[in-house]
């Protein structure tokens, strides 16, 4: 059962990670009202992505706003998108002509993303407001008809015909209202003098000026004229231009020049003397921005500017005479403020899908990535990058969304996590840049099958042996992790004559030590081959990646190995000095040279003369069940030279005919100490 349960959760996992995850580049537009109420119906959203409703939970459906605010909600029974909390469009984008909120649906298996945009549609809940309650104005009685007194209008924080606007001055035979556009669509107000005045008659005239917008239904706004009436002094300062128009970096410093003012008088003494002052701004937090130096009439930067917060400023300068009683001339200063790089790029990971196995397929997104610049025009275009030679690369997906894929195939037993720096840079000059770490960890997968160290094992052991003997010690090694590195051995089973390989030998699953369960008949049998293997650990793939290797216990016969009464003892060959230790462990007799090697020699010679035995050697012998002959070949018995014999390996089918064993009693052959390579590849 747990096995199973471990094959059901591997086998969903791989389909899993399969599948290549797919980045939507699909844009939905709805448009709600601003000030709509929580639960507003504003569209399908599901529907109109082509998303089931039956699957949002499952996979996972999220929405991401750009600022990061619950202004919308989704129902996940009906897949309706929803007003969450209130929306005000001038809180939001001011007043820019186009307001809208950027949302990211995400959804998983496969990962997508939907980018849909929510226009916030302006109505007309902003009155025109002016910038007083009461207006004070002095007017000398000498000024003649048609004289002309600026006002400053109203401001409608609305966009659209909701924010033009209309003034209506009260009736009055001595003043009239003239409003003129100017080719921003700026309306400048005017307060015309129809008729002379006579302060001794009228002193003080208290009119009402009223705003009103375009919206339906329209809202207005009023300030209160305080009109006074002076007396002689008859000529106002007059500056030579009514607009004057410049610009600024927005990294000026403080005390900075903007614009030097200059206005004249044409009466004498102290009616001609000026002085300045700055009477108002547009937006009012201009006057913390800039001051101006009564006496000279220069006008300098005061703060910082930042042009990311408010980039054109109107400032009104009053120039005013020291007359008794005082006139004054007025001024606008249009300053446009110009960008600067800086603001450096912003990133934000927005969505990992972490780790990555080692067979995911390229293409599959690894993150994703979101860049932003306060900046405007070059400098706030922004290019990411990240740096060469990686197994990954950037993919612009929507605007300024980036996705982390995997470019090519990774191997963990090379590489098991990777650090990647996300660089995000701009086209200001000079440039300005910022960076993201992103740790990749490469999780395993079983792609590598054990590995015997040797493909042959050759093992000599006494008859006669105790039962449970320990014949030898295999082992397998896996790069792989976990799970997929655990080893265990068993072996191939087959007949050896009329039983079973199992009755013969055994092997311990975990250690790979493999005995005897049976006392071994060297009459009965001389060679027993047989071939641990390692179990298919692999039942997570169709196909199996298996370990495997052939050994063989030569069994010796007693009188041999001990030698006869009178008979010289046999000399067997020893490990080899290649081998740093036996690694079946001791065996008796010594293990001869096919522990490190699938060939052994028998020296003969004058110092090692041919010994009479009870037992033959044959010319060629078949190891039982194996498809491998072995070959014993010799020099002329009148050989005067020390030379060797050697036992090779070769397959059954190569060889046509068997040799007869030869008959009679031969000399065991002394047999001493050496190795020699021969090729095992036909075994």
């Amino acid at each position: 059962l747990r096995r199973d349960s471990l094959v059901t959760r591997q086998l969903l996992r791989l389909v899993l990670l399969h599948t290549a995850w797919e980045v939507g580049s699909a844009q939905v537009r709805y448009s709600v009202p601003e000030e709509s109420k929580h639960g507003t119906f504003v569209g399908r959203l599901a529907q109109d992505l082509g998303l089931e409703m039956a699957e949002l939970v499952s996979r996972m459906f999220r929405m991401v706003s750009s600022g990061r605010r619950d202004y919308f909600e989704v129902n996940l029974q009906s897949g309706v998108l929803f007003v969450n909390s209130r929306l005000d469009r001038e809180e939001l984008c001011g007043q820019s002509p186009l307001c809208a909120i950027d949302l990211e649906v995400i959804v998983d298996k496969p990962l997508r993303i939907f980018h849909v945009e929510v226009e916030i549609q302006d109505i007309n809940d902003n009155a025109p407001v002016f910038p007083v309650n009461e207006k004070y104005l002095s007017i000398a009685e000498s000024r003649l008809p048609d004289s002309r007194f600026p006002l400053e209008g109203a401001s409608d924080a609305d966009i659209g015909t909701s924010s033009l606007l209309t003034y209506k001055l009260s009736p009055s035979e001595h003043f009239t209202l003239n409003v003129k556009s100017n080719d921003a669509n700026k309306k400048s107000l005017l307060l015309v003098l129809k008729k002379p005045l006579d302060r001794e008659e009228t002193p003080v005239y208290r009119l009402l000026l009223t705003a009103t917008d375009g919206g339906k239904p329209e809202l207005t706004g009023t300030v209160q004229l305080v009109i006074t009436v002076l007396d002689v002094n008859d000529n106002a300062p007059v500056f030579n231009q009514s607009v004057y128009k410049t610009r600024l970096f927005e990294n000026a410093a403080n005390g900075t020049l903007v614009i030097k003012l200059n206005a004249t008088d044409l009466d004498e003494g102290s009616n001609k003397d000026v002085s300045y002052i700055c009477s108002s701004f547009v937006p009012p937090t201009g006057g913390d921005m800039f001051s101006v130096d009564p006496n000279t009439g220069e006008v300098r930067v005061k703060n910082r500017l930042d042009f990311e917060e408010i980039n054109v400023y109107d400032i009104q300068v009053e120039a005013k005479d020291k007359g008794n009683p005082p006139l004054s001339g007025h001024c606008n200063i249009e300053l446009e403020v110009l960008d600067v790089n800086d603001n450096a790029p912003e990133l934000a990971v927005t969505s990992l899908s972490l780790p990555v196995p080692e067979d995911a397929p390229p293409g599959t997104v690894v993150a994703l990535i979101s860049v932003s610049d306060r900046d405007s025009g070059d400098n706030g275009k922004v290019t990411c990058s990240i740096p060469p030679n990686l197994p990954f690369r950037l993919v612009s997906t929507f605007k300024n969304y980036h996705s982390l894929v995997l470019a090519e195939a990774v191997d963990r037993e090379r590489v098991s996590e990777y650090k990647i720096v996300v660089t995000a840079r701009d086209e200001g000059a000079p440039s300005l840049s910022a960076s993201s770490s992103i740790l990749v960890a490469i999780s395993d997968v079983n792609d590598n099958a054990p590995a015997f160290p040797r493909p042959v094992y050759t093992v000599f052991v006494r008859e006669n042996n105790p039962p449970g003997a320990h014949l030898l010690t295999v082992s397998a090694s896996d790069p792989d992790l976990r799970e997929n590195a655990f080893v265990s051995y068993s072996v191939v089973e087959r007949s050896v004559g009329e039983q079973p390989l199992s009755s013969y030998i055994s092997v311990h699953s975990e250690s790979g030590h493999i005995y005897a369960l049976q006392p071994l008949d060297y009459e009965e049998l001389q060679v027993l081959q047989f071939q641990p293997k390692q179990p298919n650990p692999d039942w997570r793939y169709s196909a199996s990646l298996r370990a495997g290797i052939q050994s063989a216990v030569h069994m010796e016969d007693a009188g041999v190995l001990r030698g006869g009464p009178g008979g010289p003892e046999q000399l067997w060959p020893t490990v080899s000095s290649a081998t740093p230790e036996p690694e079946a462990g001791e065996v008796s007799p010594p293990v001869g040279a096919g522990v490190n090697s699938n060939s052994w020699t028998f020296k003969y010679g004058p110092g090692n003369p041919k010994q009479a035995g009870p037992g033959e050697l044959p010319d060629k012998f078949i190891i039982p069940g194996s498809p491998a002959i072995i070959s014993i070949r010799q020099e002329p018995p009148n050989s005067q030279t020390d030379k060797s014999d050697f036992i090779t390996f070769g397959k059954k089918e190569e060889t046509k005919k068997k040799k007869k064993k030869k008959k009679g009693n031969k000399t065991q052959e002394k047999k001493e100490k050496g190795n020699s390579t021969t090729d095992n590849s036909d075994q």
